[in-house]
C-alpha cells in the first residue's frame, strides 16, 4: 500500500539487480488522511474500537464484570479494495468477517470502572493480533431514575500481522495476470492498531429494555509495516495515518437473569477518501453491528 512512484523505483530496481540477489527496498511515507491506504487502515481501527456498549455500570468497589463481544467488520467490495499504490492496487482485505474480545470492568472508589480488554492471538485467515490491548477509565455523570449519562476515556495498543500485500496463494505464481507484482513468497505485513479518545453515553429504560447511545471521537495512529518479497527485492516500506474519527453508537442490552445479560449496538464510523485524484473526497463509512454476552459478579 504505497504510491506509484514505489512501484516505479522498484522496477528499476530490478533492472539493475541480478535474479539471485535480494535488494531491500523501503520507501517510508506520512499519508494524507484522504488516501485510500489511509482510509484502509482508518477503517480497520475504527473496526477495533472498543465502545462503551452502554451505560457505566454500577459496580462497587472490588466488584466486577466480564464481557465477551463480537463486531462485523463488513465486506470490501472490488473499489475498495484498490488501497495499494494510491489505489493503483487491489489488496486482499477479506479476511476476517468479524473482530472479538473479551473485556473485564472493575468497581473503583468514587463511582470510577476501569476497563481491560484484550483480543486473543488467534489467525483467522492467515492474519492474527499481536498483543493487542485496550483500556478504559469512566464513570457514571448523571443517574436519576430511569436517565443515566456516562463518560469515558479510553486507548488501545497493538497490532495485527498477515500475507496481505502478498497472499500465499499468489507466492511463486509464474501467471503475470494472476501475480502481477511478483510475490515470491508470503508477506509478513504488520498494522499497529493504536488510537486513543473519549466518549460520551446516555441510557435509558423501556420496559424490560435498558438502551443507550454514545457519541466519541478517536485518535487513530496507525501504521503498515511491509514485509514482501517481490521480484527479488524485499519491500521494507512503511505507511503511517494519523486522524481524528467522530463515532456515534446505539444499541440495548436486557437483563438475563441476576448474573447474565445480552446485548447489542451499531457502531457508525464517517470516514472519508479520494479514490481518484481527479475527483473529490466520498463518504466511505464503517458500520458494524456488535454483540456482547456478559456475566456480573455476585454483588
Amino acid at each position: 500500500m504505497r504510491g506509484l512512484p514505489v512501484l516505479v523505483m522498484a522496477s528499476l530496481l530490478l533492472c539493475n539487480t541480478p535474479m539471485h540477489a535480494q535488494t531491500v527496498f523501503r520507501d517510508d511515507e506520512i499519508l494524507d488522511d484522504d488516501r485510500p491506504e489511509a482510509w484502509a487502515m482508518n477503517y480497520f481501527a475504527a473496526a477495533s474500537l472498543m465502545t462503551a456498549f452502554g451505560e457505566s455500570p454500577a459496580l462497587a468497589p472490588g466488584r466486577w464484570s466480564l464481557a465477551l463481544e463480537a463486531g462485523h467488520i463488513p465486506r470490501l467490495d472490488a473499489p475498495q479494495r484498490q488501497v495499494g499504490f494510491n489505489g493503483f492496487k487491489g489488496e486482499d482485505l477479506n479476511r476476517s468477517p468479524v473482530f472479538g474480545r473479551w473485556r473485564l470492568m472493575l468497581g473503583l472508589p468514587g463511582g470510577w470502572i476501569a476497563e481491560l480488554g484484550h483480543t486473543p492471538p488467534l489467525a483467522i485467515d492467515g492474519v492474527r493480533p499481536r498483543d493487542l490491548v485496550a483500556l478504559a477509565l469512566g464513570r457514571r455523570l448523571v443517574d436519576r431514575d430511569r436517565f443515566t449519562l456516562s463518560a469515558r476515556v479510553f486507548g488501545q495498543h497493538g497490532s495485527a500481522s498477515g500475507d496481505i500485500t502478498c497472499p500465499g496463494e499468489l507466492a511463486g505464481v509464474d501467471d503475470s495476470q494472476r501475480n502481477p507484482y511478483g510475490c515470491q513468497a508470503p508477506s509478513d505485513d504488520r498494522i499497529d492498531l493504536n488510537y486513543y479518545g473519549a466518549d460520551l453515553t446516555s441510557g435509558w429504560n423501556s420496559g424490560a429494555w435498558r438502551w443507550h447511545a454514545g457519541l466519541g471521537a478517536m485518535r487513530s495512529e496507525t501504521q503498515v509495516q511491509v514485509d514482501a518479497l517481490t521480484f527479488d527485492v524485499r519491500d521494507r516500506s512503511r505507511l503511517v495515518a494519523d486522524d481524528v474519527l467522530p463515532f456515534v453508537t446505539l444499541g440495548v442490552h436486557r437483563e438475563l437473569g441476576a448474573h447474565w445479560s445480552m446485548g447489542m449496538e451499531v457502531l457508525h464510523v464517517p470516514l472519508t477518501v479520494r479514490r481518484n485524484a481527479d475527483a473529490g473526497r466520498e463518504h466511505d463509512a464503517l458500520t458494524s453491528l456488535r454483540v456482547q454476552l456478559r456475566y456480573r459478579g455476585a454483588r
